[in-house]
């Protein structure tokens, strides 16, 4: 039975699950550590895990930020809030799609460094059956 995913874009659907939120990831990534049965997609979930707490955790800490300096009431200490979480949203969506990128780009390069086996695996049966068949015809005209 063919796969109707591929790992290219499984490991594409763990990248945009991370980037969704760590509900989405906590059910994706969980799942494809606990019953995936490849060690390759087991790999690509536990470093959205890592690179998406890392996101978290700076989320959080603007967020703690953000609650104290309204406390302060500092015009500058808002302004670098806000700038500071532009800079996250901007990083957090460049490294989501950079990883996203690279998944579809393995993807490609296994798809094509299979096929090139398979053809060239194929390529070694033809010339088998032709070396066997042109051994036969001989075996037949010796026997005559």
């Amino acid at each position: 039975m063919k796969e109707v995913w591929s790992k290219a874009w499984k490991k594409v659907l763990i990248w945009v699950s991370g980037f969704a939120g760590i509900i989405a990831f906590a059910i994706v990534g969980g799942y494809t550590v606990v019953k995936g049965e490849s060690e390759e997609l087991k790999r690509t979930a536990k470093l959205c895990f890592v690179v998406t707490l890392l996101f978290l955790a700076a989320e959080a800490l603007v967020s703690i930020l953000l609650s104290i300096s309204g406390i302060a009431h500092s015009g500058g200490f808002n302004s670098f809030l806000e700038w500071l979480n532009l800079i996250l949203l901007i990083a957090r969506i460049a490294v989501y799609a950079v990883f996203v990128i690279m998944a579809l780009a393995s993807g490609r390069s296994n798809r094509s460094d299979s096929s090139a086996a398979e053809q060239a695996a194929e390529e070694k049966q033809a010339e088998q059956g032709g070396a066997e068949e042109k051994g036969e015809e001989g075996e037949k005209g010796a026997d005559r």
